[in-house]
């Protein structure tokens, strides 16, 4: 018979059972502290033997893992938030602003820096704002009118967007036409049917398990935007004194504060404020696990601030080849004879990639322009109709002008009036939504974020009006 001294005791976690076996040190399997009972006399003595040591650097181990895991699945949590913002922006590039930009630069060299800065600066707090009330609501910006207005106001903000929402196509639409006739000689009609046949197929993944295709294509298409309008720079660098001497608020004369106000006014385009609302929603469309609202909403932060400041940058690119390269030039308030200008000074090359960078504006932003006019049917009057025929909606007027209008850069003019006088439809309910509890919650803009918003509001539609008013006395 054994000794008792020689015995030792174990229970089996989760089994009531005991074995025995020779005393001597043992390792514990699954790294759990084992309960030691040591018999010696007749009578037995209870002696923990954890392993609390070996189980602390364990511990230690298993933090440090998880906070590396965590940091990873944020990091992931951010990437896969991003894009939204990125196919609004292209609203900021397309081809009405590259007009806008280099007439700025042409006429007033650096004067005007600082206007296209403070303007961006205004657009990162309404894109912000129309991605906050998609995501915290989970609706769109038309949606949520639909649902509180009469069928008869319904119908006539219906009508007014989509009025918008042909101004817009028919400014990106003439602008690709343009870009085709620079590079391959078509003529302008042709181009149009071109660029409304590529924008067609690029829509076919909107929607879905298909639309961070979509999505993926537009960015793509706003970084050949941002190579063709920034390789001027490359070519002929402005004087960084001067650029800095332009960030300073200063006019001259009359004719530049116009210029400015047209600049600031030409900001907001309505069509990205409704269809941000949307995208950030229809980012998830393809069955993606959403974040919660929190993590989105300072994703979306993130978002909009990277994707405006790549778009500011391409505005001020432009302005900034204008002014260094073309100032004084005549003929540059079209976008013919500021790229004719732009060959002239910096080579065929540099004309060529911006032609390039031209065509790229007009794809991706006549693309988002269709989404945005969608969005608005679907959400005004509850009908969702096929994305070809809304993309027939909104280009047919543009083929038309193309076919008959004898200076199809003046139908650019038109159509950023008509843009000018839209723009209070979208921003004042933006501003009323998300300042109203009941609809946001614990979301809702605070008095400072709201008087702030109030005032930038203010400030775009009076200059809005402005435009509207000088463009119809023949002023602007």
């Amino acid at each position: 018979m054994e000794s008792e001294n020689n015995i030792t005791n174990r229970t089996v976690d989760g089994e009531g059972e005991t074995e025995q076996f020779p005393k001597q040190r043992r390792r514990s399997r699954g790294n759990r502290a084992d309960r030691i009972v040591l018999a010696s006399s007749g009578s037995q003595l209870g002696v923990d033997v954890g392993v609390e040591g070996h189980a602390a650097e364990i511990d230690v181990e298993r933090g440090r893992a998880g906070e590396a895991g965590e940091g990873k699945h944020k990091g992931h949590a951010l990437a896969s938030i991003l894009g939204p913002a990125f196919v609004a922006a292209v609203a900021y590039v397309d081809p009405g602003n590259v007009a806008a930009n280099i007439t700025s630069g042409a006429r007033y060299g650096f004067l005007l820096v600082w206007v296209l800065v403070l303007a961006n600066m205004m657009s990162v707090l309404i894109q912000y704002q129309s991605a906050k009330l998609g995501i915290v609501t989970g609706k769109s910006l038309p949606q949520i009118l639909g649902e509180r207005m009469s069928d008869a106001g319904r119908f006539m903000f219906f009508m007014q967007a989509e009025v918008i929402a042909i101004a817009t196509d028919l400014a990106e639409v003439i602008g690709g036409a343009i870009a085709l006739s620079l590079l391959f000689n078509l003529p302008l009609f042709v181009g149009g049917c071109v660029i409304g046949a590529v924008s067609t197929v690029m829509l076919m993944f909107e929607g879905g398990k298909t639309q961070r295709v979509f999505e993926k294509i537009v960015i793509s298409l706003l970084l050949v935007i941002t190579f063709g309008f920034i390789a001027g720079l490359v070519i002929a660098p402005p004087d960084p004194g001067e650029v800095l001497g332009g960030l300073v608020p200063h006019f001259s004369g009359t004719d530049s504060v116009l210029m400015a106000s047209s600049m600031l006014g030409a900001t907001v385009m309505p069509h990205a404020i409704y269809l941000h609302s949307t995208l950030v929603n229809d980012h998830y469309a393809g069955g993606q696990e959403k974040p919660s609202v929190r993590r989105l909403l300072n994703g979306s932060k993130v978002d909009v601030v990277w994707a405006l400041l790549l778009a500011g940058t391409v505005n001020l690119s432009l302005l900034l080849i204008a002014a260094n390269s073309l100032y004084g030039m005549q003929g540059t308030d079209s976008i013919e004879g500021a790229q004719r200008a732009i060959v002239t000074v910096l080579g065929p090359t540099v004309g060529v990639i911006f032609s390039i960078g031209l065509l790229a504006s007009s794809l991706s932003s006549t693309s988002v322009g269709t989404y945005a006019g969608a969005e608005i049917m679907r959400g005004l009057l509850h009908v969702k109709a096929p994305m070809w025929a809304c993309r027939v909606v909104t280009l047919v007027p543009a083929l038309v002008v193309l076919w008959f209008a004898p200076n199809p850069t003046m139908a650019l003019v038109v159509g950023q009036v008509i843009l000018s006088i839209g723009i209070p439809f979208a921003i004042i309910p933006l501003m009323r939504y998300t300042h109203d509890r009941a609809l946001m919650g614990e979301y809702v803009d605070g008095m400072v974020k709201h008087v702030i918003f109030i005032v930038v509001a203010v400030l775009i539609i009076a200059l809005n009006v402005l435009l509207v008013f000088l463009t119809m006395t023949g002023r602007a």
